[in-house]
């Protein structure tokens, strides 16, 4: 069964007043702080993840359940631009990533990956979008 957590590390976290925010936080059940491994960039105004092997390489965010999965990734993937109906390469792409939740436990869930070069972009060096 696909699962129906998503992984948040930029402008979908709580706190933020954007609308697809909001549309999260009314939609889904904010399960607690989570981390994946990988290296975050900043694009412009919002962050990018790319996947690392480095186990040093530590991206923080926030895991949700979403109530109605189907229909919120539909938006989400609107609203990244990605998926069926984009041209390609899109700028992100949705894939199942595992995660570490802040209790130590292994957890997996979807998030958005960035998938243009990153050769030119300023690397948020703490993983942590809100303190760049």
């Amino acid at each position: 069964m696909p699962s129906d957590h998503l992984f948040v590390y930029g402008t979908l976290m709580r706190g933020f007043e954007h609308p697809m925010a909001r549309l999260l936080g009314a939609n889904a059940d904010f399960l607690g702080e989570a981390k994946c491994q990988g290296r975050l960039y900043l694009v412009k105004h919002y962050p990018g993840l790319v996947l690392s092997d480095d186990a040093a390489d530590i991206v923080h965010g926030e895991l949700f359940r979403l109530r109605e999965r189907d229909a919120l990734l539909r938006e989400f993937d609107m609203y990244e631009a990605c998926g069926e109906g984009f041209p390609e390469p899109t700028e992100y792409l949705r894939q199942m990533i595992p995660l570490t939740l802040a209790d130590g436990t292994a957890s997996e869930a979807w998030t958005y990956i960035y998938n243009w070069p990153v050769t030119d972009l300023p690397r948020i060096a703490s993983g942590r979008f809100l303190e760049h």
